[in-house]
């Protein structure tokens, strides 16, 4: 699995201080986990992002923002792919992790 590197501790400074944030490898990312739920994940193109079925319409319209596409095209609801043009300052950056979060915290604790 390739990701980017600096990206990956730019979340951790983000979240990963939190005491119910984790780090796990799946999808092809280490997706941050958050109260046992993903929230949001570093991939080679960019940053995968929970933001829930309601916000993804709304999130798709966005520059640089992309559907999540699992193998075999599945496009689970939900998840949305931010690339790197998207994340170009500190702030979209933060921005997109804490929707993830937030979105993390509406779900059930695992």
């Amino acid at each position: 699995m390739v990701v980017d590197d600096h990206l990956v501790d730019q979340v951790r400074e983000l979240i990963g201080g939190a005491p119910d944030v984790d780090e796990r490898r799946m999808f092809g990312s280490l997706i941050f986990m958050v109260g046992g739920n993903m929230a949001c994940g570093v991939r080679d193109d960019g940053l995968l992002v929970r933001i829930g079925k309601e916000a993804t319409e709304a999130a798709l319209a966005e520059p640089h923002v992309s559907a999540f596409v699992m193998g075999g095209g599945r496009r689970p609801a939900g998840w949305v792919v931010v690339g790197p043009e998207g994340l170009a300052n500190e702030k979209d950056l933060e921005t997109w992790v804490e929707r993830g979060v937030a979105y993390a915290h509406t779900l059930p604790a695992k």
